[in-house]
């Protein structure tokens, strides 16, 4: 077993290491991951500059680039071989509900699933976040399991871990992603000059949080994990918009 091993916090960060130290007991790990926190950068990939690529004393490559770019580079033309698995993380704070639409660290996972490669992302839910072994632990465990029973080929695998010691969490079930509230209004200042600045502002609270839901799971010391895909067509649908157009 051959894992790809990335984030969107960068590679000093210390889940990365954790998450390495980790799963290189059960695997060969390559990490690639971007040179500073690029928390937020969602699906984007850098097209209108080169990339480039350094080597840390401890093996890891570190890319000025986005979390994509790391892993696309690492399958697409860095890398002698290619691996057998994708896994994002640890991530510090959560990726519950409508966050894996801007999060680094699931969309790092979703592109090693896009080229083809089992994918998990992993975050540790905790501000500021402390257990990372737990999560690590948690991670290494699905690890394994899908090494010996593979999911269907287009999962991918959204895991959120509570931000309690391993002992605690007591735990893991499948889940569905949850909703939070709009987010809080931008926030303004000024620089030094005068002019107007602006902060975004903290993303809303839980609204859909009930059983079932990524962040009920976190909330009763469960490790959440959520079955996610590539496809965003709403199948549903197809059928009803070709009855408006025809109306058209």
């Amino acid at each position: 077993m051959h894992i790809l091993i990335t984030n969107d916090d960068g590679y000093l960060a210390p889940g990365i290491k954790i998450l390495a130290q980790e799963l290189s007991q059960v695997a060969e790990i390559t990490v690639v991951a971007p040179d500073r926190n690029k928390s937020g950068a969602s699906n984007s990939l850098t097209l209108m500059r080169p990339l480039r690529v350094h080597q840390s004393e401890d093996g890891f490559y570190y890319v000025d680039g986005t979390p994509t770019d790391c892993v696309h580079l690492a399958l697409s033309g860095l890398l002698d071989s290619t691996p057998d698995m994708v896994v994002s993380g640890i991530n510090a704070g959560p990726n519950l509900g409508d966050d894996v639409l801007y999060s680094g660290t699931v969309a790092a996972a979703m592109e090693g699933r896009y080229l083809g490669l089992p994918a998990i992302a992993v975050s540790l839910v905790g501000k500021p976040a402390t257990h990372y072994q737990s999560a690590a632990l948690v991670t290494r465990r699905l690890v394994e399991r899908l090494t010996r029973d593979p999911l269907p080929d287009d999962t991918l695998l959204n895991v959120n871990v509570p931000d309690l010691p391993i002992d605690a969490v007591i735990a893991t079930r499948a889940t569905r992603l949850g909703f939070r509230h709009r987010a809080e209004s931008m926030v303004r200042q000024s620089d030094p000059y005068g002019r107007p600045i602006y902060w975004v502002g903290p993303p809303g609270a839980a609204q859909d949080a009930g059983p079932g839901t990524d962040f009920h799971a976190v909330e009763h010391a469960t490790a959440s994990v959520t079955p996610m895909q590539i496809d965003l067509t709403r199948h549903g649908g197809i059928e009803p918009l070709q009855v408006w157009l025809e109306q058209m």
